[in-house]
């Protein structure tokens, strides 16, 4: 952390390096100073663009710093500077650039990114807002945000349990992730392993949203192992960690027991899972933790955590209700003055 802090300084108008310290927050889960950094990385991005325009290979650099902005506010429960985030990227990203002839490594890794817009929607609960989203276009060129608009299209009518519907986006889903070859890249892993996450999250949401609950954490528990066996990579491939939806759902039906061990993982307290797919102090899982101890009557760890809930809630811009907002019944708001 030390050292982190004391790149920061370094070097104030180089967007990456400004950017770099980042990494350690968030690992760390002090999303709020990888928010800083990014800003700051943003900033001093947008300073050279100017000078330089977007046409160039730096434009992937900007697109992960605003990636790191969207991914550290997704986890601080701040929707409205992720999607700004995510909505710069498309900004930026203009059909010169992700159509680029005689440059794919440019275009492949600039489409990935693109595509990350969806993940915003589907963590933020906007089941109507991602069913109001335009169809991102060529499919030549929209190879990875193609399958992603059709999860997310999935997931939200799953949710809202229009099920003819869900069912037509699900198969839609299938065709165009079939469509893509094996050998494309979504950023640092290939596409379909990263696209295989929401497959099995999206089989998942529609067998639970049905009532078959138990296929459903089948499928749910299926996500969660190809999440984390997924190449490391900072942000993490997959942008919404299954174990939030799978606790969540759990909770729902009252196996505290399993969800608990679930945000044990996810939040580093088990040391069950590699460093990598923790997600140390996250608004989400902290509430879904808090909730299965209270259920439970536990009074030793209580304290410290409602603690550690109350300082992220005040950061959020948003009510968190549950660690996914898949779930159609939640508890009581787990505000600082509701112990």
């Amino acid at each position: 952390m030390r050292s982190a802090d004391a790149l920061a300084t370094l070097r104030p108008d180089a967007g990456h390096l400004n950017h770099m310290p980042g990494h350690i927050y968030v690992l760390c889960g002090d999303y709020e100073r990888a928010r800083i950094a990014s800003e700051k990385a943003i900033a001093a991005d947008d300073i050279y663009a100017g000078y330089a325009g977007s046409f160039n290979f730096y434009v992937t650099a900007r697109c992960h710093d605003l990636h790191l902005m969207m991914f550290t506010c997704m986890f601080m429960g701040q929707y409205a500077p992720a999607l700004a985030a995510a909505d710069r990227i498309r900004e930026i990203l203009t059909p010169d650039i992700l159509g680029v002839q005689g440059r794919p490594k440019l275009a492949m890794t600039t489409e990935g990114y693109y595509s990350m817009r969806m993940h915003v929607l589907v963590r933020f609960g906007r089941w109507h807002d991602i069913i109001a989203e335009p169809f991102p276009g060529d499919p030549a060129i929209f190879r990875a945000s193609i399958p992603m608009h059709h999860y997310a299209r999935g997931i939200a009518f799953a949710t809202l349990k229009d099920f003819a519907r869900a069912e037509e986006e699900r198969r839609l889903f299938r065709e165009s992730y079939e469509r893509i070859s094996e050998t494309h890249r979504y950023l640092s892993n290939y596409a379909r392993n990263t696209l295989s996450v929401g497959q099995a999250m999206l089989d998942g949401e529609l067998a639970y949203h049905k009532g078959d609950h138990e296929e459903a954490y089948v499928h749910l528990r299926e996500a969660v192992r190809r999440d984390d066996n997924l190449g490391y990579t900072e942000p993490w491939a997959w942008m919404h960690p299954p174990r939030h939806a799978l606790a969540a759902l759990l909770m729902e039906q009252g196996h505290v027991v399993e969800a608990e061990g679930v945000y044990r993982d996810d939040l580093g307290l088990s040391g069950r899972v590699q460093r990598c797919t923790q997600h140390p102090d996250n608004v989400w899982a902290l509430h879904g933790l808090v909730e299965c101890l209270r259920r439970r009557g536990e009074e030793a760890e209580l304290p410290a955590l409602e603690a550690k809930l109350a300082l992220a809630l005040s950061k959020a811009d948003v009510p968190i209700t549950s660690s996914c907002l898949c779930r159609l019944t939640t508890a009581e708001p787990l505000c600082c003055c509701s112990a």
